[in-house]
């Protein structure tokens, strides 16, 4: 095994860490408090990296090298399980087999009460994502981490508390309130929904499931270039910083292989999407049998 480390993404962990203490302590204002949600969002997308075996070739290194999660509500190794197992293509989008999905069982769906189907369905608007969907998606994985409880899970969860003590302790001695620093990670989580919104589609032909925003600009790289998510998909072990140029190397066979699930820019995501729904609630392919 080598020992090639990819300072990229070393140097970014390093600085978004720097940035956030500096933030933390410099500016407790509300332009604090939106550049602390900004630094979350981008944490969240440096944990996804180091999950898929970045920036060394150690991933116990890269575990510990983003394990105090600034995000607060999730576990690293939490979302490393569980977004692994998100990688099984074969599953993309199932109501049950995909940890990541915003599908329901049409079964399951037509048994919620009138208002909590119209609190999805607003959910899955664009802007009621941005509103609703850090509650709704915090909610939804803590019911899913109570119903599969086990050993592992509670090791994972108190590891996490020793490690998040850390932003505990920052925030408690910061000139930030609790409630500052909660906003902050409403932010954060809301800007990871934006990405979150249309990664998938529900669609027969696997390759077709992941999309392609093609111009993400500041967004892209707040989202290390997932927006080229079939890109990713197909190549989960390459870094952020190469996915641009590997998509531009063979752009028509990206599209050909995502079926055309492809937008110009998140400018035009927001233009088409704010008040309407992508995708019904109820999964329309493929439902439990």
């Amino acid at each position: 095994m080598t020992s090639k480390i990819e300072w990229p993404t070393l140097g970014l962990i390093i600085t978004t860490y720097v940035l956030w203490a500096l933030v933390l302590w410099l500016t407790p204002t509300a332009l604090g408090i939106v550049i602390l949600g900004i630094l979350i969002a981008f944490q969240s997308s440096l944990q996804h990296e180091a999950l898929h075996g970045h920036p060394t070739q150690n991933k116990h290194v890269n575990a510990a090298l983003v394990f105090v999660s600034l995000i607060v509500l999730i576990p690293y190794t939490r979302f490393r399980d569980t977004h692994l197992a998100h990688h099984n293509d074969a599953d993309l989008t199932d109501p049950y087999d995909d940890p990541e999905t915003n599908f329901l069982d049409p079964a399951v769906w037509a048994k919620l009460p009138a208002a909590a189907r119209l609190i999805l369905r607003v959910n899955n608007t664009l802007l009621g994502r941005l509103i609703l969907g850090p509650a709704i998606g915090t909610i939804s994985f803590f019911r899913s981490e109570i119903a599969q409880f086990s050993p592992r899970i509670a090791i994972q969860w108190a590891a996490h508390f020793a490690a998040v003590a850390i932003v505990v302790a920052a925030v408690w001695i910061s000139p930030h309130t609790w409630w500052q620093y909660a906003i902050a990670v409403y932010i954060g989580t809301s800007l990871l929904k934006l990405r979150t919104f249309l990664e998938h589609q529900a669609a027969d032909r696997i390759s077709a499931r992941s999309a392609i925003v093609e111009r993400g600009g500041g967004l892209g790289f707040l989202f290390l270039f997932n927006n080229l998510h079939v890109v990713h998909h197909m190549h989960p072990k390459v870094p952020w910083y190469a996915l641009p140029a590997l998509y531009q190397s063979n752009k028509a066979h990206y599209q050909r292989r995502n079926g055309g699930y492809v937008f110009g820019s998140y400018w035009q995501i927001l233009k088409t999407y704010a008040w309407r729904a992508k995708d019904p609630v109820p999964h329309p392919l493929r439902p439990r049998r």
